[in-house]
């Protein structure tokens, strides 16, 4: 089955965040992501995925000023300085947590812009990222997300990311394929899989229910169906990646948690 991955910033919300991964482990999951680690020093995070025996599979460079709405930098003409400075910090991170990939947000299209017109900054600056993570290992992911969970977001469709990897021209620029995004964006999720796939550009997969981001057995996608399309494209094209549970758990903080509503990874992991 897939490999996946605990998103300790979704779930568990009925926990603090550095319990997460003592529950993570605990539930069965080998692997870890989440947003952002700089709240935390990183020996500490390292600590607690060693003493859980977890890896640690993404997380996010600088988006900027969070609190002040802006989601990446990496469009964003007149940042670039900011922008090269977060990619550095997050390499740090990287580097002693030993993760593999580092997801860098697009960015909100700022005020009096188009995409077209900052589409140039935002390949310059995954080009420059790139090529600093390269010496470390490291990919550098770009996610297409919604514009009904991030209105004015740059990136949304599968296309136009797999375009940007291809024009940026770095090895490890890949895509961050999330079947949520891409179900309320585009929808037609198996066939994109299979598309993409076996190109080599996607670096990561993420999941979560339509339309509400709770478990990915709750709405309108057929996770089961979709986890043995990734299953069947990736024995045949040799892709070994981690797919990332960023969901909301629906039952929150109610009795059992984010361990009552893993049934469907429970069930998964005993072939039914």
């Amino acid at each position: 089955m897939p490999r996946f991955a605990a998103n300790l910033s979704m779930l568990y919300p009925e926990l603090d965040f550095l319990d997460r991964f003592e529950a993570a482990a605990r539930d069965g999951f080998e692997a870890v992501e989440y947003l952002f680690p700089y709240d935390h020093d990183a020996r500490e995070l390292a600590a607690r995925l060693a003493s859980n025996g977890l890896q640690q599979v993404l997380f996010n460079a600088s988006p900027g000023h969070w609190d002040a709405n802006e989601r990446g930098l990496a469009c964003m003409p007149g940042r670039e300085s900011e922008f090269l400075e977060g990619i550095v910090l997050a390499l740090r991170y990287a580097e002693t947590l030993q993760c593999p990939r580092i997801h860098v947000m697009a960015g909100l299209v700022p005020a009096g812009h188009s995409r077209a017109s900052v589409r140039a900054t935002f390949v310059a600056n995954l080009r420059a990222a790139a090529r600093l993570a390269a010496a470390q290992g490291v990919d550098v992911l770009m996610e297409p997300i919604n514009t009904r969970d991030i209105p004015g977001f740059f990136l949304n469709r599968q296309d136009d990311a797999h375009a940007l990897v291809d024009e940026i021209g770095e090895p490890n620029a890949k895509v961050q394929f999330d079947l949520y995004h891409c179900q309320i964006v585009e929808g037609d999720v198996a066939m994109k899989i299979r598309q993409y796939l076996p190109t080599g550009r996607v670096g990561h997969f993420q999941i979560a229910g339509v339309p509400q981001r709770h478990e990915p057995d709750l709405g309108e996608l057929h996770s089961a169906y979709l986890f043995d399309v990734i299953d069947e494209v990736s024995a045949a094209c040799g892709w070994q990646g981690w797919v990332g549970c960023e969901y909301r758990p629906a039952r929150g903080a109610v009795a059992g948690g984010t361990t009552a509503g893993l049934g469907w990874l429970r069930n998964r992991a005993a072939g039914r």
